[in-house]
């Protein structure tokens, strides 16, 4: 297999960070992961996964061997009456991939569209949107064990799905306990089961606006598709024209007392319950209502039109760091935290 040296990481990650991998490995399949592994200079923990670069954020050159995930395919392995079970190699791009099922008339991702990153990255993050997580459609994934060359498989209960969390995103403790595998392992394909019959998630105020306005009352999933596309092209920056990482903090949870007070002092507060009877607060108002839209510090900004996203003002010449990237992040979370009592937690992995 071809180890690539000193490769510039700027066209991998959708920040546009400036960075240099100092070796790289394209993995186009299983058989090629599991050569590499069996190299007699491999180790496990000299290694960093990368996907589709949607959701990092580069703080220098990375040392680590990068394994960059390109293993594709598409397929549907069965239809039963419960619904059609699909399969992606984990290098497809999400986006694509939901679409793909559409075209083919499989209903169920659609509010999942236009998701940036790979479909092996969805389980790691649990990746949702209005109204839908990934973990409502996963069946099961194969992966390959890093250390030993493995391979394995993990359904929904074994990967230990939470928001923006799973399995994947957690270390084995010290003393070889429990069952974090961050690091550990790469995953190479996923499967989704797309119910029948199929019954549309509309409980979003963006879609129910989306739907008046456009003078919908029973949309197909086609149209939800669309209208998810429209609502994040509006509100979202495309990594394409101007670099980021999506939404860069998680939306925090809080007693419903925990509300009420913050209610009190202000009343705008954007807020969803939640089945468990905790209370989401949505993050990117907390950071608009401490004056953030729209603000710069070095070469990194806050998005104009959504305060929940970072961006890249740097140019060709002067070029955004992930240094610059994280002293806004934290000058974020102090102001929220100063304001409201709730320390944000960013969603993309920092290297």
């Amino acid at each position: 297999m071809l180890v690539e040296k000193n490769l510039p990481l700027q066209p991998f990650n959708s920040f546009g960070i400036a960075a240099r991998a100092l070796r790289l490995a394209r993995i186009g399949s299983e058989a090629e992961l599991q050569a590499l592994i069996r190299h007699p200079d491999w180790s496990a923990d000299q290694t960093f996964v990368l996907g589709g670069g949607s959701n990092i954020v580069l703080t220098g050159d990375v040392r680590q061997l990068v394994l960059k995930v390109e293993i594709p395919g598409r397929r549907l392995l069965r239809e039963t009456e419960r619904g059609w079970l699909v399969e992606a190699g984990a290098g497809e791009r999400w986006h694509d991939f939901v679409a793909w099922t559409l075209q083919q008339g499989w209903p169920g991702l659609e509010n999942l569209a236009l998701i940036p990153g790979t479909v092996g990255a969805s389980p790691v993050q649990n990746i949702g949107a209005y109204g839908v997580e990934c973990q409502d459609r996963f069946d099961s994934l194969d992966a390959i064990d890093l250390e030993t060359g493995e391979a394995f498989s993990l359904n929904a209960a074994q990967c230990g799905f939470g928001y923006r969390d799973s399995v994947f995103k957690h270390e084995r403790a010290a003393d070889g306990r429990g069952f974090g595998l961050k690091g550990r392992a790469l995953i190479t394909r996923v499967r989704f089961l797309l119910p029948k019959p199929w019954k549309p998630v509309l409980g979003y105020l963006d879609l129910e606006r989306k739907m008046a306005e456009l003078g919908l009352v029973d949309p197909g999933a086609q149209q939800i598709f669309d209208m998810v596309c429209a609502i994040r092209r509006a509100k979202l920056p495309d990594p394409a024209l101007i670099g980021n990482a999506g939404s860069f903090f998680k939306n925090p949870s809080v007693t419903p007392e925990q509300c009420a007070d913050i209610i009190a002092r202000d009343p705008k507060v954007v807020h969803y319950p939640m089945p468990d009877g905790s209370i989401k607060l949505a993050a990117g108002w907390l950071i608009d209502a401490c004056g953030w839209k729209g603000k710069t510090v070095g070469h990194a900004g806050v998005y104009d039109k959504q305060a929940l996203v970072l961006v890249n003002r740097g140019d060709a010449e002067h070029p955004c760091t992930g240094g610059e990237v994280m002293t806004l992040a934290r000058a974020i979370q102090t102001s929220v935290y100063e304001r409201f009592g709730i320390r944000l937690e960013p969603e993309p992995v920092v290297l």
